[in-house]
């Protein structure tokens, strides 16, 4: 058993108070390499801001849990590098845990949050797994996300056709009875890059967050899939060699605007892969002699800082906020 005080980190109870009081929201990038998560810090170390560093499934498969770990650990001192010493709030979040025993083995490793998605099942049964993995958390003082409501599109190994709104009257009986610390609801967002066609307007359900802010006023709320995919980084993997067919998110001020009220974190990831993506395909297309993989894995990290500077300070609004 690793507790994630003894890695440096902290879990979300504190800066979900301090964003729902201060209108932002804190940000939660994915991550999955080294690369990836120096650009996070850079990014956030840089605006001043605290991060939630998310880890799914299909993440831990594909790194090693244990690699991960230390990883996390080296984030913290990473950050007070890149701060004089400082340092910033850094949590280590499960993504989209699917079970108990995968939230369990995050704990044991050292994560300070973790996220079990029981959405795709009865409300009942979702009230019961998700009290489950609270009851077990909390004995170590991790905090727990829960789920209402699911979005369509595709996340790593979460999959769903069809988008089904949380209902509001559903929220108070399900805090209530699962003592979850957070609440990931669906409000019109969408998972992956290719969430909706060009020529819609999607547009998040403010009436329903508004509905469910009335139900359990200063609660923290949870977006998933919010990636706005930028038309440009798409231009710059098209002009490059990719193919991704036409796609647009949702719009960043409707983002903004949800963590003005009780939104305090938005999860980010399909953005990160474009940026990423877009800076690799760039440099191997201007200069087909690169082989050394530090030559455009640099320039993508690079080009994902940048992206991620710019959501804390323009749409996030956590900016500023690290040392609240």
């Amino acid at each position: 058993m690793v507790s994630y005080k003894t890695l440096g980190l902290v879990n979300s109870r504190d800066l979900f108070k301090k964003a729902v009081n201060g209108g932002y929201a804190i940000p939660a990038y994915n991550f999955n390499n080294m690369e990836q998560l120096q650009a996070i810090l850079q990014a956030c170390c840089e605006t001043n801001s605290p991060v939630i560093l998310q880890i799914s499934k299909g993440a831990r498969k594909y790194a090693n849990q244990t690699l991960l770990r230390y990883m996390a650990q080296g984030a913290v001192e990473y950050a007070k590098e890149l701060t004089s010493g400082k340092g910033i709030p850094i949590v280590l979040h499960l993504d989209h845990g699917p079970d108990f025993d995968t939230c369990k083995s995050c704990i044991e490793y050292g994560f300070s949050s973790v996220m079990i998605d029981g959405s795709a099942l009865s409300f009942d049964e979702n009230c019961e797994q998700t009290r489950r993995v609270v009851e077990y958390a909390h004995q170590y003082d991790v905090t727990v996300e829960g789920e209402l409501g699911v979005l369509a599109g595709i996340e790593d190994e979460v999959k769903a056709e069809k988008h089904t709104y949380t209902r509001p009257e559903e929220v108070e009986e399900f805090v209530k009875r699962t003592g979850v610390d957070s609440l990931a609801i669906a409000i019109g967002t969408s998972h992956g890059a290719y969430k909706f066609k060009p020529g819609e307007n999607p547009r998040i359900r403010l009436d329903i967050l508004r509905e469910i802010e009335k139900r359990i006023p200063g609660f923290p709320i949870v977006l998933h899939g919010s990636s706005s995919v930028p038309q440009d980084l798409v231009k710059i993997i098209n002009d490059n060699g990719g193919r991704l067919k036409d796609a647009i998110g949702i719009g960043e001020d409707q983002l903004r605007e949800a963590a003005k009220s009780a939104v305090c974190k938005i999860n980010i990831d399909s953005d990160g892969r474009l940026a990423m993506t877009a800076g690799v395909r760039k440099v191997l297309t201007e200069k087909p002699e690169v082989f050394d993989p530090r030559l455009y894995l640099g320039p993508a990290r690079d080009m994902l800082r940048e992206l991620y500077k710019r959501k804390n300070i323009e749409v996030l609004g956590s900016a500023g906020h690290a040392d609240d």
